[in-house]
């Protein structure tokens, strides 16, 4: 792409865009209701401007996978690491609607400077950047972890530093000794670090807003434990963490906010509770009584109580439903019989019955069905039908197209989803079976779905997930899930459907190598439909995100960015007793 202004790349962006994005893959745990649409109260910001102090409890009912910024790609705990936790060389402004698509300087003292046509971005670091135990953060410290997410001890993180840096081939990261050299990434001197790409990157100034691009201090690695207790850098620290239990934030006194123009660490202690069920916390937040007042729901309003929130208007106003930016689908494990037949996996778009699958997600009113991967957000806000099929689906098609595939009889499979994907599964396995296809479900632990479906091994031939663009561009979305080059044995990430496409591929390349935004947009979405035609996946659903808060809490909202989650950078109390 042609090196140009990050005001009219953002531009550019924003003309084609008319929704924000949030990042990376994502797991069903709920959602929904059967109205015609919700609004979060208050301009999009949920109790005005919170006040200094207090603690914030945070209501849960699973742990994070991984908060080792080298690992972190999965909503919504990059929102946790990146706004809590650890800061990058870019971030997203902490606000509601289009103000939250804007790109701000964090740990960097501007937007970064391309040369060489943009294969080359330069960062200098602002002065007074420190660790939560006082020693500075150096640029060697960012090159550190970047590395890191090269090394297969550590998988299942953000993969562009791979995908875009100059490395040497077969390049398996630090953690053996090896170091990358200046041909990839140079570190002058401790303020000023320098990536050096295989290819032009206009866009390379929002890549370095994901976690990969925060520091790790060499000397506190801890390897595959790191997720234990990264080292902050951001404005809170871990002060205790007892993994499926509880975690409790406390203030990074070494974190200036003199240097950090997005987070305001209103709160002075965050508490995550993540010993709950999903009806449980609704129950609590519903009754808003004593601490819950001061709570937020981590996970999605369960179906079973949208119909009492959208009833009761004091609790509906506490509601935030912002739309996610997120294609949620049926996987199909394209390298495991049948799904290995293109001619099977179409029968799948036709079986599925995604009205059934939206109740089973809440309803209309938190939910538009999904008709290609490419969500509204990047198709110029309106969205594609590529098959033109009925909502309900037509299982007599699906049939056809199975016994045209040598199967007249249908075929049994398994399929994986957590535990809060249950009644989502259950919708498809009924119908599914319509035209003969008998599904068997596991249900697993969230924290188990993505190194489940990650091994080639262990992945049956069906899985519930979703994936949610980076930031604000296609190039986030179709080669993170499509390119058949990066799919892994094991730890693999991203292309969890396992498809490798020799033309796709290429088409992949030919797409990134364009210095037009406009054709390139265009030609996403040519790739898209010929990727529906291949049928690794059924798009089911894009949906927003409920979330309930209590009384006391303000500056809640869903965040264009982090997929209609809340934006940590900026929730607190409405008072503090």
């Amino acid at each position: 792409m042609n090196r140009r202004s990050h005001v009219a790349l953002a531009a550019a962006i924003a003309a084609s865009l008319t929704l924000g994005l949030g990042a990376c893959s994502s797991s069903n745990s709920g959602g929904g209701g059967d109205q015609a649409g919700v609004t979060t109260q208050g301009n999009g910001i949920i109790g005005g401007t919170p006040v200094k102090g207090g603690t914030l409890t945070i209501l849960s009912n699973q742990d994070f996978d991984q908060l080792d910024p080298a690992r972190n790609w999965t909503m919504p705990v990059m929102d946790v690491g990146v706004r809590m936790l650890y800061r990058t060389l870019t971030t997203f402004k902490a606000a509601p609607g289009a103000d939250g698509l804007k790109l701000e300087a964090d740990l960097a003292t501007d937007l970064g400077t391309p040369s060489d046509n943009a294969r080359t971005w330069t960062f200098h670091l602002k002065d007074g950047l420190k660790y939560e135990d006082g020693t500075p953060i150096v640029a060697d410290d960012i090159k550190y972890n970047v590395e890191r997410s090269f090394s297969p001890e550590l998988p299942g993180g953000p993969d562009y530093a791979v995908r875009y840096l100059n490395a040497p081939a077969g390049y398996q990261g630090p953690l053996g000794g090896q170091r990358l050299g200046p041909e990839a990434i140079e570190v002058p001197d401790a303020k000023t670090i320098v990536f050096h790409l295989k290819r032009p990157v206009a866009e390379f100034g929002y890549t370095v807003s994901l976690p990969t691009f925060s520091p790790v201090p060499k000397a506190k690695e801890t390897g595959a434990n790191y997720s234990n207790h990264p080292v902050s850098s951001g404005p809170y620290k871990i002060e205790s963490y007892d993994r499926g239990k509880r975690m409790v934030l406390v203030r990074n006194t070494e974190w200036d906010a003199a240097t950090d123009p997005v987070r305001k660490a209103y709160p002075d202690r965050i508490v995550v509770d993540q010993t709950l069920k999903g009806t449980g916390i609704a129950d609590r937040l519903i009754a808003d009584q004593g601490d819950d007042k001061n709570a937020v729901s981590y996970v999605d309003l369960t179906p079973a109580k949208i119909s009492e929130v959208l009833t009761n208007p004091e609790v509906k106003s506490r509601l935030i439903s912002e739309s996610g930016g997120c294609t949620t689908m049926l996987e199909m494990n394209t390298t495991k019989a049948p799904f290995d037949n293109a001619q099977v996996r179409r029968a799948m778009q036709y079986a599925v019955d995604k009205e059934s699958f939206t109740a089973a997600m809440g309803g209309p009113a938190f939910n538009e069905i999904a008709t290609t991967y490419l969500p509204p957000a990047l198709t110029s806000g309106a969205p594609v039908d590529h098959f033109m099929i009925k909502p309900a689906g037509d299982p007599d098609k699906a049939k056809q197209l199975l016994a045209d595939a040598g199967l007249p009889n249908g075929f049994d499979t398994e399929l994986v989803t957590s535990t809060g994907g249950k009644q989502q599964a259950e919708a498809l396995q009924a119908a599914l079976k319509r035209a003969g296809v008998n599904v068997t479900i596991t249900t697993v632990d969230p924290t188990a779905v993505n190194s489940i479906v990650g091994d080639k091994d262990k992945q049956p031939g069906l899985t519930q997930l979703g994936w949610c663009p980076d930031y604000p561009s296609a190039a986030t979305f179709l080669p993170m899930i499509y390119d058949g080059r990066l799919v892994k044995d094991k730890g693999n990430n991203g292309n969890m459907t396992r498809f490798n496409d020799p033309g796709v591929n290429a088409e992949l390349d030919r797409i990134a190598a364009m210095d037009d935004l406009q054709k390139a947009n265009a030609a996403w979405l040519d790739l898209d439909a010929r990727i529906m035609d291949a049928s690794p996946a059924v798009p089911l659903v894009w949906q927003k995100k409920p979330l309930l808060v209590g009384s006391n809490i303000a500056g809640a909202f869903g965040s264009p960015i982090w997929s209609g989650q809340i934006d940590y950078a900026v929730i607190g109390l409405k008072s503090v007793k």
